[in-house]
């Protein structure tokens, strides 16, 4: 890793000063910070970047685009985007969303004020890495007082046959009482089988009184060797409801936090994960209450097929001076094969009195008598396992607020199933 590569880079690209000073200043603590600490993931020795900043070509046919609906939308393939709608009304009251070099040009000091304020480069060395070698970004940005009823959906496809890391950054502003649903998409297309990297992060600033529904599906390859991190900053009486479909098919290591900074603030984070094959998935999902009053609950559940490994980290944080706050994780694993491994770990760290906090853990196997139930009723062994499954994964599945999103997790969940 060397700071000419990405000097050269952000000359290229036209950065501004601010920009490619932020991004040596990352590079600097890379070998000084830690790794982030997963519990009980080994993963200090997977390759997550090799120190190359370039942009890619997209390649072949990346799908149909003209066909989408007409919903906000922003599709990228790689580190170029190849779709912008956003309907004049939207346009009108202000609402940005387009990629990270339009609004370096119009409108700098907008990245400036947010960029990287709820993922800072200075927490470990992943997150370092990623200020100083991120090479694609979006930005998605509401004004204050905008509800927009129709889903906001960003796409972000990774190319099976680019050997280009695909280091994404995407920063929401979400302005004061603004209400919003956003969808996104991490996937990989084609039938290419180049091993890459990701180092993704997302970072959603919830300003006061706003409200933010997240919902994504992930389905990165299994030559992709995953980093990622979404981060929720919020203020004063501001909300996150996340739902979250983890459904990559390499390694991942993941981050999901919420950092509740404003009194009465809230996050809602419901997770669902699937591993197979010999994946590993570790996944953490956090909440820090700074605020008084401020909620935050954890559900997570998972299935683990074949040799998978999938681990479950639940941590709740409440800090000194977070009065009233509230702090309730779940963690729920079905293991369907017994060379299958999971680990889910509540963790509760509290610093404050007067504050509520729970937490719940399990790994089991499929109920012998919910099969035995419904095979009575003549369903196949596998149909049956199946529609246990979805059950079981339904409390997060049915919190995304678009149905065709959730038939697709439904369908995603359903070819990790068919290929034992």
């Amino acid at each position: 890793m060397t700071k000419e590569r990405i000097i050269d880079f952000s000359q290229t690209k036209a950065e501004p000063k601010w920009l490619l000073e932020h991004r040596l200043a990352a590079f600097e603590k890379i070998e000084k910070l830690p790794l982030p600490q997963i519990e009980r993931v080994k993963f200090q020795r997977w390759s997550l970047g090799d120190g190359t900043i370039s942009e890619s070509d997209v390649q072949g046919n990346v799908a149909d685009f003209i066909a989408m609906d007409d919903n906000p939308k922003l599709v990228q393939v790689g580190t170029q985007t190849v779709l912008e709608q956003l309907p004049m009304p939207l346009i009108d009251k202000g609402v940005i969303f387009t990629d990270f070099d339009t609004v370096l040009k119009e409108n700098s000091e907008l990245i400036k004020d947010y960029f990287g304020q709820a993922l800072s480069f200075e927490e470990d060395k992943l997150a370092a890495y990623h200020h100083a070698y991120f090479n694609s970004a979006a930005i998605l940005y509401i004004p204050d007082n905008v509800e927009i009823d129709e889903p906001i959906e960003g796409i972000f496809l990774q190319d099976s046959e680019s050997d280009v890391p695909f280091n994404k950054h995407v920063l929401i502003i979400v302005g004061k009482n603004s209400r919003i649903t956003y969808l996104e998409r991490f996937e990989t297309i084609g039938e290419g089988a180049v091993k890459t990297t990701a180092n993704i992060s997302v970072e959603v600033i919830a300003k006061e009184g706003s409200h933010v529904k997240f919902s994504a599906i992930d389905r990165l390859g299994d030559n992709v060797t995953t980093y990622m991190t979404r981060r929720g900053h919020h203020q004063n009486n501001a909300t996150i409801d996340w739902a979250l479909g983890v459904m990559n098919e390499g390694n991942v290591i993941a981050d999901f936090d919420s950092d509740l900074l404003g009194d009465g603030s809230y996050a809602n984070l419901k997770v669902v994960a699937a591993s197979s094959g010999r994946q590993i998935q570790g996944i953490d999902t956090r909440v820090t209450n700074y605020g008084k009053n401020s909620v935050g609950h954890i559900l997570q559940h998972g299935v683990i097929l074949e040799r998978g490994t999938l681990t479950f980290n639940g941590i709740g944080h409440i800090i000194k001076g977070a009065k009233g706050a509230d702090a309730q994780q779940e963690s729920r694993v079905l293991m369907l094969s017994d060379h299958a491994r999971s680990d889910a770990n509540p963790i509760l760290l509290i610093d404050e009195n007067e504050v509520t906090a729970g937490h719940a853990a399990s790994i089991g196997q499929v109920d012998p008598d919910d099969m035995y139930y419904l095979m009575s009723r003549g369903l196949d062994q596998e149909t049956a396992e199946r529609l246990v499954i979805r059950g079981f994964l339904g409390s997060v599945i049915s919190e995304i607020p678009v149905k065709t999103v959730r038939d697709e997790m439904i369908l995603v969940l359903d070819k990790k199933l068919e290929k034992r």
